[in-house]
């Protein structure tokens, strides 16, 4: 089940909905929450809430028993260990369990069967929080939970444990237990979920469809794609690959948006996760805003205890590079994602080394257009797990493959998408929020201003739900991006 689907639209989320306020209590309104949130990650693969229990419940058993121990003492430094040991551990086996047999097959010719380890889906949001959870206990920057249902529903909560954010359960420990949502915290999560209901279903969508056309299908045998990639012209190419940018960006902030909208429906408040990142001035003020709970994760739990930038220039590059290391093979099991994150290590370190500040004594637009670049090649990148068809569409981009030119149903498949483009473009862009705090801002001193802000306000989640479900009635493109987290 996802967010975009019409059955949990008009089934699930209202029906959880109901449950939850009728209730008269904090405790009967969490077990609520809990029951819905379990049966939605046992929908599609019913086995794997046992996995999701078991490690939420060794977690809160080792947490209570690091908690007891003396500050950063042997024995909570074993307990941590042993954490990271059994989460890591089932984390390596189900995500990359099949990649790594697949490579020692390669290079020693043995096993000789590779099992087929089936993905858990959001395995790598619910361990990323599991284990932030047991090391602020260690820290003693939160006491441990006692109650294992409590941290159930922490880890549990089916607004983010299949595409995020990551939440901190020192961010809404104290929510946890006692919380209320108010009118307008129930209007705001009405609008932010309708915000990223209609980003998903009309305009992530689309792009992705028009990429996939342009490009190729993701799951499509190298043999298949190469051909089709040789056939195609310049053009296509670098349309097909500024749709997957825009489609990453708009399916990825708006599981956000409907998850940040979800939680202030009943009272929690998430921590944002996108700040327009396609405005960034650098790389590194990219990746301020793109994925910041992914990114103060591995600040704050791989970098700073490595040493951070407090040592020697040496021991610093070591730091980020075992950092993007890690950032790119958690976006999944090839290669071509571990090259990613080596990707953004290369430029993170030439801007450190003097090109950040180049870009502070230059216009920004400058600085705009290098990062959008750098983000838009990271994405082709991204896109192809298979490095003969990534090459193949990097030589067709600048004419290497001798394809022929646009033909005139490419060149008019384009121009049909070209508003879905624009509009998608412009929702990369804080233009729109810039303009309704203007109006906002305006509706106190003016009647007429007044009167289109409350309208817009009433009138715009209607709208974005209506044109969200018109999209998903008969359309069997709505895919999950995050299937391999």
């Amino acid at each position: 089940m996802v967010f975009s689907s019409l059955f949990f639209l008009y089934v699930f989320l209202p029906i959880s909905l109901i449950f939850y306020h009728i209730m008269p209590s904090i405790r009967a309104k969490n077990i609520v929450m809990t029951i819905f949130s379990l049966i939605f990650y046992a929908w599609g693969e019913p086995v794997y809430v046992f996995l999701l229990l078991g490690m939420a419940f060794v977690d809160w058993a080792l947490a209570k028993y690091i908690g007891r121990q003396p500050a950063r003492s042997r024995q909570a430094k074993i307990g941590v260990a042993f954490t990271c040991i059994v989460d890591l551990g089932l984390l390596g086996v189900f995500k990359y369990g099949t990649f790594f047999m697949e490579n020692t097959h390669n290079l020693f010719g043995f096993p000789d069967h590779i099992l087929q380890i089936a993905l858990p889906i959001g395995i790598s949001f619910y361990t990323f929080q599991l284990l932030s959870y047991v090391v602020d206990v260690y820290r003693g920057e939160v006491e441990a939970q006692k109650s294992f249902p409590t941290l159930l529903l922490y880890v549990s909560l089916f607004h983010q444990c299949i595409a995020g954010p990551i939440v901190r359960y020192k961010d809404i420990n104290a929510e946890l237990l006692k919380r209320k949502a108010t009118r307008a915290d129930i209007s705001y999560g009405v609008t932010r979920f309708s915000v990223g209901l209609a980003k998903k279903a009309v305009l992530a969508n689309s792009c992705g469809a028009l990429a996939d056309q342009l490009l190729v299908a993701d799951q499509t045998p190298a043999v298949e794609a190469l051909k089709t990639i040789s056939d195609r012209p310049v053009l296509a190419l670098w349309v097909g690959a500024l749709a997957f940018m825009l489609q990453i960006y708009l399916d990825f902030s708006a599981y956000s948006d409907m998850a940040i909208g979800m939680g202030r429906m009943i009272g929690f408040h998430y921590r944002e996760n996108f700040n327009y990142p396609y405005i960034s001035v650098s790389i590194t003020d990219f990746w301020r805003r793109w994925h910041i709970s992914l990114s103060s994760f591995f600040r704050d739990y791989v970098y700073i205890p490595l040493g951070g930038n407090r040592c020697s220039k040496g021991r610093v590059v070591f730091n980020l590079f075992v950092v993007w290391c890690l950032t790119g093979f958690w976006h999944g099991a090839s290669w071509n994602f571990m090259c990613w994150g080596l990707y953004y290590f290369v430029f993170l370190l030439i801007e450190r080394a003097f090109l950040r500040n180049v870009l502070e004594k230059i216009p920004a637009l400058f600085g705009h257009i290098y990062a959008l670049i750098v983000v838009y090649f990271g994405w082709v990148l991204f896109k192809f797990t298979d490095f003969a068809v990534l090459g193949a569409v990097l030589s067709g981009m600048f004419g290497l493959t001798g394809a022929s030119t646009a033909t005139f149903e490419m060149t008019a498949l384009i121009q049909s998408h070209l508003p879905i483009l624009a509009i998608s473009a412009l929702a990369c862009t804080p233009i729109v929020p810039c303009l309704g705090r203007w109006l906002y801002a305006r509706s106190s001193n003016h009647a007429a201003a007044w009167i289109l802000y409350r309208t817009v306000v009433v009138a715009a989640p209607v709208v974005m739900l209506l044109l969200a479900t018109m999209s998903l009635v008969g359309d069997s493109y709505n895919p999950f991006l995050y299937w391999e987290f």
